[in-house]
């Protein structure tokens, strides 16, 4: 079996969904940016011999459908010869392309692969423009947490692990703080991106158009405090503990990574950021969807023959304060280790890309903390987990 190496990695700012920075752009023009923008890290590489690009999105529909990946490559002025494909894995789909793009150079059956994520909750709401659920699904124990939704499998996660409204409140103030003192950090992962906006002119018949730089992410709020997360309302029971201030953020980004073989690392002269290791899915009942990392993370672990302990820097996405509270706590995970510059509470959590954003926020990582292994790990929609494992080449 080959080696699967990540030599680059890069995402966008993760914008605000639906009125933040990036609600007007594309998301297979935000695709195409971030394709772009990885293979400009790597000069060294002809376009002409990547052999395929797999992209995550979690609602491949409208602007992000018609298979984003192929589009947006199109759109990023690659070759006609490079081919495309789009996954679906929910909030794991940037995870799972990097995944299906790093087991085919380890097969063999590739050299060179991109693995992506994409997804505008701006232009594509929670759930598609047009759900149709099979009407069996809710003849069976799945109604609640599939027919109200995740927040609803938060708060029965909060009541049956006991995590309390005062802890997510902490815990969602500590992912702000993080995320605030990583800003300098993130410098070297985002790829800055220029929305382009037209307004209305005073006379009413013409059109001002301007543009803004968006360079860091737009969710981050240093100054939160747990005495002003305790103030907001309970968003899905009325008495709840899971509110809009320890949930993850509606949001826009896209994040991708190259991958390449050891034999063409060697051939270009490269030094790869991270190696990876392994990964693996599972799944729980759809009411405690949040808990499912619980499950996959030892999955991995067995697979690689790693321990728990070798493990140095998680990202942990963290769809809920009440849900990663659990996972950490069920698994006994040393939250020192657990997203060392927060999470998806003050970075966002856009769906499809939050894998494969989540990914080159740890490759960076752990050679900036000079760290070994390092693990993300989320759980997904309807009652899933996953979990991927990366190797530092320091």
């Amino acid at each position: 079996m080959q080696t699967a190496y990540i030599v680059a990695a890069i995402r966008s700012p993760v914008g605000k969904a639906p009125r933040g920075m990036l609600h007007h752009t594309r998301p297979d023009d935000l695709l195409a940016h971030v394709l772009k923008g990885v293979l400009a890290q790597c000069p060294a590489l002809d376009p002409v011999q990547i052999d395929d690009v797999i992209v995550g999105c979690a609602m491949p529909e409208a602007e992000q459908g018609l298979n984003i990946a192929r589009m947006a490559l199109l759109l990023a002025g690659l070759p006609a010869s490079v081919a495309g494909m789009t996954v679906n894995r929910f909030c794991a789909s940037g995870l799972e392309a990097i995944a299906i793009a790093a087991n085919r150079i380890r097969l063999g059956e590739a050299e060179v692969m991109i693995g992506a994520g994409v997804e505008s909750m701006s232009f594509i709401p929670m759930g598609g423009y047009h759900p149709a659920f099979n009407p069996e699904i809710f003849t069976q124990n799945n109604a609640l947490a599939i027919a109200y939704g995740m927040g609803m499998t938060a708060e029965i996660v909060a009541q049956r692990w006991q995590i309390s409204r005062e802890d997510q409140d902490i815990f969602a103030c500590e992912s702000h703080h993080k995320a605030a003192a990583a800003q300098q950090a993130f410098n070297a992962e985002i790829l800055s991106y220029t929305a382009q906006e037209a307004a209305p002119a005073p006379d009413g018949q013409s059109l001002i158009h301007h543009k803004r730089v968006l360079v860091q992410d737009e969710g981050v709020r240093p100054q939160t405090q747990p005495a002003d997360l305790a103030k907001l309302k309970p968003s899905f029971a009325a008495r709840g503990s899971v509110t809009a201030g320890n949930s993850s953020q509606m949001s826009d980004g896209a994040g991708a990574v190259l991958l390449m073989s050891e034999r063409m690392v060697q051939r270009l002269n490269l030094t790869p950021l991270a190696r990876f290791v392994g990964y693996s899915v599972a799944g729980v009942e759809p009411e405690v969807m949040g808990i499912a990392p619980v499950a996959a993370i030892p999955k991995v672990l067995q697979q690689t023959g790693l321990k728990l302990a070798d493990i140095e820097n998680i990202e942990l996405n963290e769809a809920f304060a009440a849900q990663s509270l659990a996972v950490i706590r069920q698994l006994q995970l040393d939250p020192a280790r657990v997203n060392l510059q927060g999470g998806a509470i003050a970075l966002g959590h856009p769906l499809g890309a939050t894998g494969a954003i989540r990914t080159t926020t740890l490759v960076h990582s752990l050679r900036r903390h000079r760290q070994r292994y390092g693990m993300v790990t989320m759980c997904i929609g309807t009652g899933m987990g996953a979990a991927g494992v990366f190797e530092a080449v320091n």
